[in-house]
């Protein structure tokens, strides 16, 4: 005989309340609670090259950068999640009391590995496409020299564009704001396999 487990679901407020006192991340989905597996040394890499050239890119400018820990809330699909890197225009909008929660990114920032490749360019878009102020989508693989780029031009109209030259300079719409894909991929070791 095998046992069914019924399958638990939580609110928002009891996610948040756990998540405050979890030893590790977890993103919330609709009622479920998902964890949030490590990331290899590559993606960290890749995701920690573009945060170092921001700030000193756009000094004087008012932008803020988020990298990994910052949760961002998406009210309208019930989800909160870690994007890699969040910039958000002047100050943070946060959810609730606390400033862990954000809900104004202008740009976010994937790194994309295989079990996470599928997620990140389709549902996770479009759950990132339903936030007002949200007009750019950069997506990083880790395994190769290869950028996309999604810009908001107009309410439903994105922009694409592919980068897959380690001379390609990846130029953002939403900010002025350029980064080589060979910055991006500094001290990256294509040879490693990590999932």
């Amino acid at each position: 005989m095998v046992l069914q487990t019924e399958k638990r679901y939580y609110t928002p407020e009891e996610y948040l309340e756990l998540e405050d006192k979890a030893e590790y991340k977890n993103e919330y989905k609709d009622g479920e609670i998902i964890s949030v597996t490590g990331g290899t040394t590559n993606h960290n890499k890749i995701a920690g090259n573009f945060y170092k050239k921001f700030p000193t890119t756009v000094q004087g400018q008012s932008y803020d950068i988020y990298i990994g820990d910052v949760k961002l809330s998406i009210p309208r699909y019930r989800l909160y999640t870690y994007p890699d890197v969040i910039v958000i225009k002047d100050k943070p909008i946060y959810e609730g009391t606390g400033t862990t929660t954000i809900i104004n990114p202008l740009l976010i920032v994937e790194v994309l590995s295989n079990s996470t490749k599928n997620y990140d360019k389709t549902d996770k878009f479009k759950y990132y496409r339903s936030i007002p102020g949200f007009q750019e989508y950069i997506m990083i693989d880790q395994y190769s020299f290869a950028v996309e780029q999604f810009a908001k031009q107009a309410e439903g109209q994105w922009i694409f564009k592919e980068y897959e030259d380690e001379e390609a300079v990846l130029i953002l719409d939403s900010i002025d704001f350029q980064i080589a894909l060979r910055d991006i991929y500094q001290r990256v070791d294509f040879e490693l396999i990590e999932e």
